[in-house]
């Protein structure tokens, strides 16, 4: 057996290098903590309001109108003439964003139509050159921002309809020119306009080192300055939900939500329907909450109208929200998200310091109990009501907090805040205990970042595995197994806060069970292609599925049986770019053993045992087979394998499986631990390429 556990480096950091990382960190800490941001998009689509030729164009957003409405380039062209926003004043939108709450300003300096919001000297589509405006929207914004003590960011889109044709998604490939093309922009930018706080970058399906250049280029110019996560390729700074997207998970990255006034368009469309100011503000808050509870930063968008003018509705809702915070700000700005591993339906909750903020947004109860926590109290009140009588009482089930049910029936959503003399604890979440305890990915609290290609190839991240477990033994020399599909690798455990660097060789071979019997490889079925981005699931996942009824929303779809396959051959289905084939294997074992497997994958691969998710990653773009070993925890009697294979970017979907593998693993020992109470062990990779990337060690044991 050979071993390699090695210590990290001590690293000569020059002043330049020191000197970047802590610029970036600092300004990655700032922007977590600002919670709220204003979204403009403005542009020569608002001069059109959503109508072409006397008709609202009500198929896709309207700032997409030329796509969506089918105007001709040449046509298109001719728009910037007409557009004249006289009543555009960068000052009072400042302005607003400040009295709204609102800690910093993202406008877009080009959408997807090429019509920039600057003077460009790449191309004279931009409205000081092709407008009879003549004013640089871009320098007066960033001026008011500088003068309001705002932040000041930019939306660029990677792509652009003045040098390739539209599609439906977006996402197109980006040529060297047009890389060459977007370098030049985002280097005027960057130069420009002053101190740039982010960069946000949209759309397009750029190759990982197009990704890396744009990135590298930023933080060259700016170092401050940082990227948004649909730049892809994992080179950026935090994670970008999809639009309107609101996760019902923790993220441990940075991480935003892009938020519209309306689901249906960004850009300022005449004939929306503005209803219910109320109603919007509230909803809008709601979500505000939700984002931030969770740990993620609200970026809230508005849509000037082709003059300039801020439409009223949108800033009456902006400055409702403005009012609440301004009472209840420290509920929101700086916070961290909700310590607790569960959701609560009577509202949401946020934490700073000694602080615990309980924000009663959800459905009425007059008593609160917050399971698992401990720590001595020493107020507890209403952020903008403090004659309200609050009351406090730890029991066996948590500690809980009882106040009058008329809390929920003021006009503003009220705030509990609770102040703990010292810091308060939480319970450990998923205890592992036992005689002999074995830390495994099925155990593991699992954390998550948000990995991302493009727009259609991205998902919910595993970038880090943890377990809290009890062991009586107070020292203890772990044995960490492994298959040959995490040889080579490095990987970084964390006990009790002591780390420790292994290298993942050839170890002590052994059986992948203790008793290992053949199983049997029963019926397959495939379903699809189907339409789809990548971690898309058209309904749930159940525990056990029929492949006799229809399944998830398409109707139109059944399982259809593969009469004859062979075990370990490549095969190839036609498939369209962005759609999925689904493969149901049944598998029947005589007892509860373990067994490889090696399955080979396109673009993107998600695999499901008997109901539970143990596999999900997306592979190198372009990639034809990217083969790997998957470990199948079977359960005695039938099982089910079910694996989504995903096809991004060409038109046959390629896939395998191969059962007649080496059914050993390898074992070695690590270093020897003291334990007492109980313990914590974390593993993640070792100096990762990004913090974003999942682990994949989903096949790798711990036994102590």
């Amino acid at each position: 057996m050979r071993k390699r556990i090695f210590l990290l480096p001590l690293l000569f950091l020059s002043t330049i290098v020191f000197t970047h990382a802590q610029t970036k960190f600092s300004a990655s800490r700032a922007w977590y903590d600002n919670k709220y941001s204003m979204f403009i998009h403005f542009g020569v689509y608002s001069e059109l309001g959503g109508v072409w030729k006397n008709k609202p164009i009500e198929n896709g957003y309207s700032e997409q109108i030329q796509a969506h409405a089918g105007i001709m380039a040449d046509i298109y062209e001719e728009i910037p003439s007409r557009f004249n926003p006289i009543n555009w004043n960068a000052d009072k939108i400042a302005s607003l964003a400040k009295k709204a709450g609102m800690r910093s300003i993202v406008i877009t300096s080009k959408h997807h139509d090429g019509f920039c919001m600057y003077k460009s000297a790449f191309t004279r589509f931009n409205v000081v050159d092709a407008s009879p405006f003549k004013r640089d929207i871009l320098k007066e914004l960033s001026e008011a921002c500088k003068n309001a003590g705002l932040n000041f960011g930019l939306y660029f889109s990677l792509i652009d309809y003045t040098l390739h044709p539209f599609t439906s998604h977006n996402a197109n490939p980006i040529t060297a020119d047009h890389h060459a093309y977007n370098k030049n922009q985002v280097t005027e930018l960057l130069t420009n306009y002053g101190p740039i706080s982010e960069l946000w970058f949209d759309m397009g399906s750029l190759t990982a080192r197009q990704s890396r250049e744009l990135y590298d280029l930023v933080h060259k110019l700016q170092p401050a300055c940082l990227v948004s996560g649909r730049l892809g390729n994992n080179s950026y700074d935090f994670c970008v939900m999809g639009d309107n997207e609101y996760p019902d998970f923790k993220i441990d990255s940075p991480w935003q939500t892009p938020a519209s006034m309306f689901d249906e368009t960004w850009g300022y469309r005449s004939w929306q329907k503005r209803e219910n100011t109320t109603a919007k503000i509230r909803e809008k808050l709601l979500s505000l909450i939700k984002v931030v509870s969770r740990g993620g930063n609200y970026l809230l968008n508005i849509g000037p109208k082709g003059d300039g003018s801020v439409v009223p509705y949108e800033a009456e809702v902006l400055l409702g929200i403005g009012s609440w915070l301004e009472k209840n700000g420290d509920a929101i700005y700086g916070t961290s998200c909700n310590p607790f591993t569960e959701s609560f339906s009577w509202g949401d909750i946020t934490t700073k310091g000694n602080y615990l903020y309980l924000i009663l947004s959800g459905k009425a109860v007059n008593s609160i109990t917050l399971p698992g926590i401990s720590g001595s109290i020493k107020e507890i009140s209403t952020l903008n009501n403090p004659t309200t009588v609050i009351k406090s009482k730890y029991k066996k089930e948590g500690l809980t907090v009882t106040f009058p049910d008329t809390l929920y029936q003021k006009p503003e959503i009220q705030v509990i805040v609770i102040e703990f003399k010292n810091k308060f604890q939480l319970k450990p979440e998923q205890l592992v205990s036992g005689k002999s305890i074995s830390l495994d990915f099925h155990n593991a609290i699992k954390h998550y970042s948000y990995s991302c290609i493009d727009y259609y190839n991205n998902f919910r991240s595993i970038v880090r595995q943890s377990w809290n477990f009890s062991n009586n033994q107070k020292a203890a020399i772990p044995v960490i197994y492994f298959t040959n599909e995490e040889i080579g690798k490095e990987i970084e455990l964390n006990w009790n806060g002591k780390k420790e660097y292994v290298s993942l060789n050839d170890g002590d071979k052994i059986p992948v069970s203790e008793k290992l019997e053949k199983p049997i490889w029963e019926n397959r079925y495939y379903y699809g292609p189907v339409r789809s981005d990548f971690e898309n699931i058209p309904g749930s996942i159940p525990v056990e599925i029929n492949p006799s009824s229809t399944w998830l929303r398409d109707n139109h779809l059944k399982w259809n049986f593969i009469s004859k396959w062979e075990n370990g051959t490549e095969e190839s289905m036609i498939s369209l770019p962005i759609q999925y084939l689904f493969i149901l294997q049944e598998i029947t074992s005589g007892s509860a053993q373990n067994q490889l497997v090696e399955i080979g994958s396109g673009d993107g691969i998600q695999v499901w045992l008997n109901g539970e998710n143990i596999i999900k990653h997306n592979n190198v773009r372009g990639s034809r087979m990217n083969k790997e070993i998957v470990l199948l925890s079977l359960k005695s009697g039938k099982n089910q394998l079910l694996i989504k294979f995903y096809n991004r970017y060409s038109y046959l979907l390629n896939y395998s499986i191969n059962k007649n593998i080496s059914q050993t693993v390898y074992k070695q020992t690590l270093s020897p631990q003291n334990f007492s109470g109980i313990n914590t062990c974390e593993l993640k990779m070792y100096n990762p390429e990004s913090e974003h990337q999942p682990i994949r060690m989903n096949n790798i044991r711990i036994q102590l």
